[in-house]
């Protein structure tokens, strides 16, 4: 069984380890850093020393780290490259993360290193291949009756959770409108994705409306 390594920060990454409990069958170990950071940390491992997260964290086989700050996401990847993890998933974007800077780590320890602006853009790699098997882009499998959703199964969701509560709410939905329901429902829910630009919350909704649009279409 592939284990789950989430480190948390604030709010950010709780949602994550409920999807996982509820909805994998993975093992899940969790820890924390403080929600309220400097700006720039001269020492990042020496100051994770400081904080006493739990290191057992660097035991699982993918690590998710919510840290949202470049000079600890990248003592952190060093930490998991020594202790042999096998990918590293950093949401939150290049905004949060320096990409060249983990590029070079990733190499270094040979680990699979992906920065992801949202989550459910995961792509499965062999690294991540079971996870991404659970949670990462949507696909669906959607029951009409007489031209209205009766059903939608989750057969893979985001990892925050939104596509299982979309599914809930389409039920009885015309199906003509179900696919731009399903983006505004997305748009609706609590996900920590960034909003009011292009991507973010609204590329997630559009990635739901073409999970709909491609579940409607094999039941054609």
């Amino acid at each position: 069984m592939t284990t789950i390594g989430v480190i948390t920060r604030g709010k950010y990454g709780n949602r994550l380890i409920e999807t996982i409990i509820s909805r994998t069958g993975l093992k899940v170990v969790r820890t924390s850093v403080p929600e309220h950071l400097p700006d720039f940390i001269d020492e990042p491992e020496e100051f994770l020393e400081g904080i006493d997260i739990d290191n057992s964290v660097f035991d699982s086989d993918i690590i998710i780290t919510y840290s949202l700050h470049p000079d600890l996401t990248v003592a952190i990847a060093h930490m998991a490259g020594k202790a042999g993890v096998k990918a590293l998933i950093v949401p939150g974007g290049p905004s949060k993360a320096p990409v060249f800077e983990l590029q070079g780590i990733a190499k270094q320890y040979d680990m699979l290193i992906e920065v992801e602006d949202i989550c459910c853009t995961l792509e499965a790699k062999p690294e991540t291949e079971e996870l991404c098997s659970y949670l990462s882009i949507p696909v669906l499998d959607i029951a009409t009756d007489k031209g209205v959703i009766e059903s939608v199964e989750v057969l893979c969701g985001a990892p925050c959770g939104s596509t299982w509560h979309m599914a809930r709410e389409l039920v009885g939905t015309k199906v003509e409108d179900a696919p731009a329901r399903a983006g505004l429902l997305i748009q609706q829910y609590p996900c920590r994705a960034v909003r009011g630009n292009a991507g973010g919350i609204h590329e997630s909704g559009d990635i739901h409306k073409k999970a709909v649009e491609e579940a409607l279409k094999k039941k054609e």
